[in-house]
C-alpha cells in the first residue's frame, strides 16, 4: 500500500466513528423519552448557567439526564419527598435566549438548594401533580 492511502483511511475511519457517535446519540435520546413519565426540561442549579436535558419521574425520584451525554445515569436525582414546588413564573429576556421557546421556570428548593427547571407548561402541570400526589413525610408508608 502506498503513502497516499494513509490520509483517505484516517479520514474514512473518523468519518465512521463520528456517524456511529451520532447513532449512539440518537438511540440514548430514543430510549429516555419512549420511557413513560419523561419530559423536556432545562436545569439551573445554584445560579449556574441553564443545560438542556430530559427529566424522568420515577415512583419516589426525580432525575434529570443531560441532552448531550452518552451516560446511562442521571446527572442529578431529587427525591421526591425533599423537593418544594416553589411555583412558576415566565422566563425574563436574559433567560429567554437561553431556554427553549414557550417554557415556564419552575421554582423548587431541594434540601435547602434553588433548582430551576424550565419546561412546558404541560411538563409542569404533571410534575406539580406528582409533587402533591407524594407521601406525607412521617405518615404511613409509601408503597
Amino acid at each position: 500500500m502506498d503513502v497516499t492511502g494513509f490520509p483517505f483511511i484516517a479520514i474514512a475511519a473518523a468519518f465512521g466513528l463520528l456517524i456511529f457517535t451520532l447513532c449512539l446519540f440518537g438511540v440514548r435520546r430514543y430510549n429516555l423519552r419512549r420511557a413513560l413519565g419523561t419530559v423536556d426540561a432545562s436545569i439551573c442549579t445554584a445560579g449556574k448557567s441553564w443545560q438542556m436535558g430530559v427529566c424522568r419521574y420515577q415512583d419516589n425520584e426525580l432525575e434529570w439526564f443531560r441532552l448531550l451525554s452518552l451516560s446511562v445515569r442521571p446527572k442529578h436525582r431529587f427525591t421526591r419527598s425533599s423537593l418544594e414546588l416553589r411555583g412558576r413564573r415566565q422566563p425574563t429576556e436574559a433567560e429567554l435566549v437561553k431556554v427553549q421557546p414557550d417554557v415556564v421556570i419552575v421554582e423548587l428548593k431541594y434540601e435547602g438548594q434553588d433548582v430551576l427547571l424550565a419546561m412546558k407548561f404541560d411538563a409542569y402541570t404533571g410534575l406539580s401533580s406528582w409533587l402533591e400526589a407524594g407521601p406525607v413525610i412521617g405518615i404511613g408508608t409509601w408503597r
